[in-house]
């Protein structure tokens, strides 16, 4: 089996707040790593829309059905958390959730949002993340990476310690018109240029990404850690 430097051959998981920040952040290697065929599993924290006092649950779990369908991955988890209140829960729930999903599915690369992110949920399952994959004796955990989303990671507070500064990139050229697709199916979420959240913005920020390494489209991520244990 063929793999992306870094991320191995096991199984990948991707960890997100909500339906749809899975397209924006690593959609194209998503696409990659489903080519590749590796099992890319999703896990969502929240519906995504309850916050919002109206807007259609059922129809946005049905958009990630869609979406992580043209993306080639596996069929999702969806969590029950508080959407846009995850910080009302006690971060050990949040993280025995994911320490649940981790030990069934065994994820030897989790790919999950950037820690400096405007919205609260996506800080949340970031801290979530790292507490439930210390990197102890025989976890299976080898590697995290971090994502950005758009409308939420460029939006956060302007510090040092917030700022997203990639260091991992992964080329999505031959596969972006996959992630446009899959953002389509989430059309409820996305605006009109120049909103950073439309298809046009997503487009030109994979092209500035790649260009920055020497490549045409690319989707960039912050190593969080990676283990490299005696065989």
């Amino acid at each position: 089996m063929k793999q992306i430097s870094g991320i191995g051959q096991g199984p990948i998981l991707v960890i997100a707040a909500h339906a749809d920040d899975e397209a924006l952040g690593c959609g194209g290697t998503i696409a990659r790593l489903a080519e590749l065929g590796q099992k890319v599993h999703v896990m969502f924290m929240t519906d995504g829309v309850s916050a919002r006092g109206s807007g259609d649950a059922e129809a946005r779990r049905h958009a990630a059905l869609d979406a992580l369908s043209l993306l080639g991955a596996q069929q999702p988890v969806f969590g029950e958390f508080p959407d846009n209140a995850m910080d009302t829960v006690p971060l050990i729930e949040v993280a025995r959730a994911v320490e649940e999903v981790v030990a069934s599915l065994k994820p030897t690369c989790i790919l999950t949002h950037h820690h400096g992110d405007l919205n609260i949920d996506h800080q949340i399952v970031n801290r979530a993340v790292m507490t439930a994959c210390r990197p102890q004796p025989e976890h299976c955990v080898q590697t995290i990476l971090s994502f950005s989303v758009r409308s939420s990671t460029e939006w956060g507070i302007s510090s040092s310690s917030n700022l997203f500064h990639p260091d991992v990139y992964i080329d999505i050229a031959h596969v972006l018109p996959k992630k446009i697709k899959a953002l389509q199916c989430y059309s409820m979420e996305m605006r009109h240029f120049p909103h950073t959240r439309s298809i046009e913005a997503v487009e030109m920020e994979a092209k500035l990404v790649g260009a920055r390494v020497g490549m045409n489209a690319a989707e960039g991520f912050k190593l969080l850690r990676m283990l490299v244990r005696d065989e």
